[in-house]
């Protein structure tokens, strides 16, 4: 089936910035897809392409809009189906190594269009239709890491660490799970209602509450009340994603005191010895590699990069390499493209490596995430609070493919 019109539009993301909305028609069939931004980006990000005007403060994404309208002549006759062919010219097209020129959110939009209208050419529910570009082996719900404690960019507050996550990894079904988180959330919004009142439960970008505490381990306390009080303990565990990146500058690591790099790593022990922590996500600077391996190295715990790897195969390499990290946080805008974002999962699963599927704190009501990561297999998907309609419309789309795949659906518990 070939394409037969392109269009794009720019749309507001959940921060109320401009981002990119992209359909592709084959025939009578019709994709959409729209894209996320990140707040704390890597340096080695794909770049995405703003502006830089006065509207919107610069942050306009009508030259990715028009870049998009552009193409349309060089994709229309291609085959809706051929995921691999299209991302490939959209890559030669650009012809940057960052795909700057295109801005890798024009390229992004096309290709998860382009996946949407082939599984409605190929009348698959997305999720198996990804699942047919993926090599997996099965498919599975993933455990939801549910981001319930904002801190750094996402919050504003004196807390540096960026997120702290409860993920119900014991938990029967991806259903079951959801109802676990809800519940804690609540009861931690309860806590920190009566601690500090209720100025304390406004939410970050991720939904998550931003109470005024400024240590990690005040968090993970209130996480740790909650999870006991809502009944789940040894069923709910916590994740944490520091985004250290964000605070560390001159050689140190910059929160409520400063650390040095070997601190800090004992700091994490520390942490990882007193909670129920199963996974830390971007623990230090995203080029601060010896870390990296030695925490990889002492914590026996899930160490993922995000930062550090940028869901691009050739950062995942060296990692590898050089053991910094054992997991991946998968996001398909740091790369551009659903075959490159599909190809650094594959790297990692075949080499020993967890793999988590992720969102960006500036979200849309694209479900694209949660089909993806059913699809890959991989068992993890990390996209916010249960609270905000960008966040939990990615839930209720796994509650929803699990009902469709009734003996079929597999939840990936831990």
């Amino acid at each position: 089936m070939q394409i037969t019109k392109v269009m794009a539009r720019e749309i507001l993301d959940s921060r109320g910035n401009p981002t990119i909305e992209v359909d592709i028609f084959a025939g009578e069939f019709k994709g959409t897809a729209a894209v996320p931004s990140g707040a704390s980006t890597g340096v080695h990000e794909a770049h995405e392409l703003r502006d830089g005007e006065k509207r919107f403060g610069g942050k306009g994404v009508r030259k990715a809009v028009d870049n998009v309208r552009e193409l349309e002549s060089q994709l229309i006759g291609m085959d809706v189906t051929d995921q691999a062919g299209m991302d490939n010219k959209l890559i030669a097209i650009d012809g940057t190594p960052n795909k700057s020129k295109l801005g890798a959110n024009a390229i992004l939009g096309i290709s998860m269009a382009v996946a949407r209208c082939a599984s409605k050419v190929k009348d698959m529910p997305l999720y198996r239709y990804l699942f047919t570009l993926t090599g997996s082996d099965k498919m599975r719900l993933p455990v939801p890491f549910c981001n319930v404690i904002n801190g750094g960019k996402h919050a504003g507050g004196k807390l540096a660490m960026q997120e702290f996550m409860i993920a119900p990894v014991h938990a029967g079904s991806f259903a079951e799970g959801i109802c676990m988180i809800a519940e804690t959330y609540h009861v931690l919004k309860g806590i920190i209602v009566e601690r500090y009142g209720k100025s304390a439960i406004n939410v970050g970008d991720e939904g998550g509450f931003a109470p005024p505490i400024d240590t990690p381990d005040a968090a993970l306390d209130l996480l740790n009340e909650a999870i006991d009080t809502a009944g789940y303990h040894g069923k709910v565990m916590i994740a944490m994603d520091p985004a250290a990146s964000e605070f560390f500058t001159d050689e140190k690591y910059h929160m409520a005191k400063d650390y040095s790099k070997v601190e800090m790593v004992e700091y994490y022990m520390g942490l990882i010895n007193k909670y129920p922590i199963v996974s830390i996500e971007d623990p230090f600077e995203q080029d601060d590699f010896e870390p990296f391996k030695e925490l990889t190295k002492k914590a026996g715990i899930q160490i993922v990069g995000d930062d550090l790897l940028v869901t691009n195969p050739g950062r995942i390499k060296m990692a590898l390499d050089g053991r910094y990290c054992n997991a991946l946080l998968l996001k398909v805008n740091q790369i551009g493209t659903l075959t490159e974002a599909i190809a650094a999962a594959r790297m990692s699963i075949d080499n020993g490596w967890k793999v988590m599927v992720s969102h960006r704190s500036g979200e849309t009501e694209d479900t694209f995430i949660a089909d993806l990561a059913v699809a890959l297999g991989c068992g993890q998907l990390k996209s916010g609070a249960p609270c905000r309609g960008e966040r939990t419309c990615k839930y209720n789309r796994l509650i929803r493919i699990e009902s469709e795949m009734k003996e079929e659906a597999e939840f990936a518990s831990w």
